[in-house]
C-alpha cells in the first residue's frame, strides 16, 4: 500500500465487532513512521454500538475519501489507497519533484 501520499486517517470502528476487521487490518498496514509523517484519529466506539466501521483519509492533493469498511474490505480499501496514491506519483514524477 503506497502511503507516501496520505496526510491524514481517521477511523471508526468497534473493536468487538467482526465487520471492524478492515479498519483494524488498515491501521495495522501502516508504516511504523506513521505518526511522524501523518495525523492519525482513531475512535473506538463501545461494546453495544452498531454504527457502522469508516475510514476517513486525505491526501496531499487535498482530497478527501471516506471509505466505508464493512462493505469494502481490506482489499478494496488499499485498491482505493493505491489508485489515488498512483495518480499523485504520476503527477510527481511529471513534475521532477
Amino acid at each position: 500500500m503506497i502511503t507516501r501520499f496520505i496526510t491524514e486517517v481517521s477511523t471508526t470502528f468497534n473493536p468487538f465487532l467482526p465487520r471492524a476487521k478492515t479498519a483494524r487490518l488498515f491501521l495495522s498496514f501502516l508504516p511504523p513512521n506513521a505518526r511522524q509523517t501523518m495525523k492519525i484519529d482513531t475512535n473506538l466506539l463501545p461494546r453495544t454500538s452498531r454504527d457502522p466501521s469508516f475510514i476517513k483519509l486525505k491526501f496531499k492533493d487535498g482530497k478527501q475519501m471516506k471509505l466505508d469498511a464493512e462493505k469494502l474490505g481490506i482489499k478494496g480499501v488499499v485498491e482505493e489507497v493505491d489508485r489515488h496514491s498512483r495518480i499523485l506519483s504520476r503527477q510527481e514524477e511529471l513534475n521532477g519533484n
